[in-house]
């Protein structure tokens, strides 16, 4: 548990350095690429302890199934919440498929 909710705040930090810039398109790039880069730095001090963490529990492949649905999630949330963006249809079945891609990867736990 500790694992994925490492993983959520590093992904909280990347989404925001990664999208966060796009609603302040007339600031400078490289004022944006230095502001990205801090905020990245705090993705890192989660994510490096979440994947030593999780590695052991989990194998390396499970856990970058796991990252990539928290990813996806916190993404959703984001755009939800700082871009007014809705998940469309065919974006929910895409989920769905990703959820398929975790139980896969989890199938010889059951």
């Amino acid at each position: 548990m500790r694992t994925v909710l490492l993983l959520i705040c590093s992904n909280a930090f990347m989404t925001i350095a990664w999208y966060g810039h796009l609603k302040h398109r007339n600031a400078p790039l490289f004022t944006v690429i230095v502001i990205s880069w801090l905020i990245a730095f705090f993705e890192y001090c989660f994510q490096v302890p979440a994947n030593r963490i999780g590695y052991g529990e989990f194998t390396l492949f499970q856990l970058k199934v796991i990252q990539e649905v928290i990813t996806l999630c916190v993404f959703t949330v984001f755009a939800w919440l700082y871009f007014g963006d809705r998940v469309k249809w065919n974006q929910a079945v895409s989920f769905l498929f990703l959820i398929g891609a975790v139980a896969f990867a989890f199938w010889d736990k059951v």
